[in-house]
This record gives structure tokens, sequence and C-alpha cells, in this order.
């Protein structure tokens, strides 16, 4: 029971953190040069245990989903894959001297402002430099497209520290 319990839950976060990106959070711009990749938050903040086909699996249908939203011909899905695939990688070289908890998740609260920060940053200005230059699709326009990654990277991370912080507990459930 409690495993279809978590899978529901699951896809109810799928769900919402799609419909706010489609629905509110793409709307804004950050003076033309900075978007918000809230749908990120759900892949970023899946449970640390999440097997890597899942999170493969899941990265690209969330990513096809932005896809068919925005008519941009895979490159959500693209750079969600690979998020995905590097998640375990980022996730193993943070790893805390005395490893995770079995119930531990991507909570700033559990692990703290510098794991949390690193995490971050790695994984999205990973994933907005391969979206950007594969929607440029050649280093024509390198300096408005670094522009655009770094001004990205800054409203996603912002966000979703302020995600981190209004709807994550404080404290590990017992």
């Amino acid at each position: 029971m409690g495993n279809a319990l978590q899978l529901l839950l699951q896809a109810a976060r799928f769900l919402l953190y799609g419909a706010v990106h489609v629905l509110l959070i793409s709307r804004l711009q950050l003076f033309d040069v900075g978007w918000c990749f809230f749908y990120l938050g759900f892949l970023l903040f899946l449970p640390i245990a999440t097997p890597i086909v899942v999170m493969l699996v899941v990265s690209f249908l969330m990513g096809f989903s932005m896809d068919l939203f925005y008519d941009t011909g895979g490159l959500h899905a693209a750079a969600a894959v690979l998020l995905g695939y590097l998640r375990p990688w980022v996730l193993r070289i943070l790893t805390p001297r005395d490893g995770y908890d079995a119930q531990d998740a991507v909570n700033i609260h559990q692990m703290g402002w510098q794991w949390f920060g690193v995490y971050l940053g790695l994984l999205v200005s990973i994933h907005h430099f391969v979206f950007f230059f594969l929607e440029l699709g050649s280093f024509s326009a390198i300096g408005l497209t670094c522009l655009k990654i770094l001004a990205s990277t800054l409203f996603t991370g912002v966000t979703m520290l302020i995600v981190q912080l209004l709807l994550f507990p404080a404290r590990r459930r017992r």
C-alpha cells in the first residue's frame, strides 16, 4: 500500500509542477533573457533513492510534456534527460561523510545550504547550458546565449530555493 501511495503522490507532483509551469511560470521573463524552468523542481526534488531508469523515464516524460506545450521539438526532453542522467552522479559527488539515509530527500533543511546550493547550481546550469545551446543550434550568438544561461539559472535557482523554503518540511519525518 505504501508504494502505491508514493507512486500516486509522485504522479500528482508531476502534474502539479507541469501545470504550474505551463499555466503560470512560463509567462514570466527576466529582462527578455531569463526564464524560469519551474518543471525542473519535480526532477530535482525526487527522492534520492530514485533508480536511474525511473529517473530517465520521468525526465523524458516531463521534458516531452513541455515540448508538446511549447512546440520545441525535443529541446526540453533532451536537456531534462541529461539532467536525469547526471543527477545520480552529482548526488554521489555530494554524498555526506556518513552517506545518505534511506528516507533522505533533496531538502535544504536536511542537507544544508551549501549542499543544496551546489546540487542546484550544477544541475540547473548544465540543464540550461544544453537547452539554450541546442535551441541556438550553433555558437554564433554565444554572448547572448551565455547571458540567457546565467539569467535563467539564477531565476530558476531562486525559484527552486523559494519552493524548498515554503513547501518542504524543516524536520525529518519519523
